[in-house]
């Protein structure tokens, strides 16, 4: 049978619409390129800072424990969908390559203002 409709062939009716805050908003995808962000509101009247574009990831050594800021080179491999590595797509568990060698994305790209990275 069609989604959306009984066996018998009537339709299901919703309850009621979709608010404003349930509606989907525009996919953001973070591309490797010239740093971009974007403000956007949020609910509540609040300010969200996302980045849309960037070059520069913040990595995180595991045996010395300090951070350094460096630049991307490529995005090798990213585990949830392979057609993302051919537009260089940074997302969470994206293998990157940078000055320093591999790394892989910690966070969430594009609901932060900055990549975050550990080196493999």
């Amino acid at each position: 049978m069609k989604q959306g409709k009984k066996i018998s062939g009537g339709r299901y009716k919703k309850p009621r619409k979709k608010k404003f805050i349930e509606m989907p908003g525009q996919a953001r995808v973070v591309i490797l390129g010239k740093e971009k962000k974007k403000v956007i509101r949020i609910r509540g009247g609040k300010r969200k800072t996302v980045l849309l574009k960037t070059d520069k990831v913040n990595i995180i050594d595991k045996k010395t424990k300090k951070a350094k800021k460096v630049t991307i080179k490529n995005v090798l491999e990213v585990p949830s969908n392979t057609f993302l590595v051919r537009r260089n797509v940074l997302v969470k568990n994206a293998v990157i390559e940078t000055e320093l060698g591999k790394a892989r994305i910690t966070n969430r790209p594009s609901q932060e203002a900055a990549v975050q990275a550990v080196l493999i």
